[in-house]
């Protein structure tokens, strides 16, 4: 398996338990709109239901981060970084993956697998309300994102090595994309001179074009 390949095949399985786990969000809304209903309509609350969503928000954000990892999509100071040549972003990709990331998700797997495995043999239960439902398999997934995080930040550093070997960003395996609607405010705005607005548009499409450059470089057979 080349190395291109294989960064596909750690994005996939990020990608994948990031979009299984959006449909939380479904069992999320429905659980709101039942308590809101029961609520305020038939004056009859549900002590769970509170639980039950924190479980289900909680649930998703964790598996969410692999994902965000593998689209690069967590937030970045790139004010600096986008102009930076893509040897130097790799450079300081490296450097801060292996002193601030490898020890704080590593810290966070082996914490996180005490933790549930503690919440596992007392069955806890949720102290938050009365008759709290049990809270060990929520628990359960801390270890869990931590380890599919893990997976892909060394998926994150193996595409560094190579960017710092080739010059060149590895290609991500693409999903969807932001919307960038700057060009279209600006090209309809009627509050903005003509010289002020194509300087605009440019330098979006700049920016457009160095993030493009930065996650969804060409093919590398390596």
């Amino acid at each position: 398996m080349n190395v291109q390949k294989l960064l596909h095949t750690v994005d996939g399985i990020s990608t994948w338990v990031g979009k299984a786990a959006a449909w939380l969000i479904i069992g999320l809304m429905v659980l709101i709109c039942v308590e809101v209903f029961k609520r305020y309509l038939m004056n009859m609350p549900t002590a769970w239901i509170f639980d039950a969503s924190n479980m289900l928000y909680g649930t998703l954000f964790m598996l969410a981060g692999a994902y965000a990892l593998a689209q690069d999509a967590h937030v970045r100071g790139d004010f600096l970084y986008s102009s930076m040549r893509p040897r130097t972003q790799a450079t300081f990709d490296l450097i801060l993956y292996v002193v601030f990331f490898l020890p704080g998700i590593m810290a966070l797997i082996y914490a996180g697998y005490d933790y549930a495995a503690l919440s596992w043999r007392i069955g806890e239960h949720s102290t938050v309300t009365a008759n709290g439902p049990p809270i060990y398999h929520f628990k359960t997934i801390i270890p869990i994102a931590g380890i599919l995080v893990m997976l892909q930040g060394l998926s994150e550093i193996l595409r560094c090595i190579v960017c710092l070997k080739t010059g060149a960003w590895p290609s991500r395996l693409k999903d969807v994309a932001e919307i960038d609607v700057v060009e279209e405010q600006l090209a309809h705005s009627e509050y903005v001179d003509e010289e002020t607005r194509k300087a605009a548009i440019a330098r979006a499409q700049q920016i457009d074009e160095a993030a493009r450059q930065r996650g969804m470089g060409g093919d590398l057979q390596t």
